[in-house]
């Protein structure tokens, strides 16, 4: 009788450490498994150069076969691209956004129309930041001379903070036309447009205002050709300190 209840409580005692560790399938875990937290996703480079159109380029065809530098993913990531195509350097009035798998892309569009377009490389969660963005006209039918482009921002940067006193104005221009002289008008004030021509037919890509602290400014440069055809210009914008 004694040896018999002795191996009762020796099978009850097993019982309870195979059941102390063999863990609980509610919140107490899984078996005291370790689980490693996701690696964060990183999102793939930018794409580092446009190689057609090139910058400036008029295209005797309306169809156009773009083409760009391939991005990496550092993740071992599969890279799609998004192609797009807009009427403003700001890339905000678009006429094309299509994605790819590939580095190039064939799009038809509209004769005689200046362009502009960038490329941002992405993975399945996260964008790089978009390319640099090319100009380019497509030609026209009889047309012998070409608008110039819009005019490209350079300094202050759009939405910049900047000290108040002398603030000088940078930007660049082109034109597919390579012997025509460009000139500027450049407006400038607190109202959004500026409405106020501060300087007219320059010929330089600058030009120097003078600012109040704590305001917000807005800039326009209209693009003319020597045929006289005049291109008007994006506004920027920017608050003094």
């Amino acid at each position: 009788m004694k040896k018999k209840l002795y191996n009762i409580i020796t099978v009850l005692f097993f019982s309870v450490v195979i059941t102390s560790c063999g863990g609980s399938d509610g919140d107490g875990g899984d078996g005291g498994v370790a689980h490693t937290p996701d690696t964060p996703n990183t999102a793939p480079s930018a794409v580092s150069q446009l190689i057609y159109p090139t910058s400036d380029l008029l295209c005797i065809d309306s169809t156009v076969n773009f083409e760009w530098a391939a991005a990496t993913d550092p993740d071992g990531d599969t890279v799609s691209y998004e192609l797009r195509v807009a009427l403003d350097n700001n890339m905000t009035n678009l006429v094309e956004q299509v994605t790819s798998t590939t580095t190039t892309r064939t799009l038809t569009l509209q004769p005689g129309t200046a362009y502009y377009w960038t490329v941002t490389a992405k993975d399945a969660e996260d964008s790089a930041s978009p390319s640099q963005v090319f100009a380019f006209y497509t030609e026209g039918e009889g047309v012998s001379n070409y608008a110039p482009f819009l005019a490209d921002l350079v300094s202050p940067n759009e939405e910049d903070a900047v000290v108040s006193g002398t603030t000088s104005l940078n930007w660049s221009g082109a034109d597919v036309d390579i012997n025509d002289t460009l000139t500027y008008d450049v407006y400038f004030g607190t109202s959004n447009p500026p409405t106020t021509a501060v300087s007219t037919d320059l010929t330089a890509e600058n030009f120097d205002v003078s600012t109040d602290p704590a305001t917000t400014y807005y800039w326009q440069v209209d693009t003319k050709d020597n045929s006289g055809t005049k291109t008007i210009g994006a506004v920027w914008t920017f608050t003094t300190n």
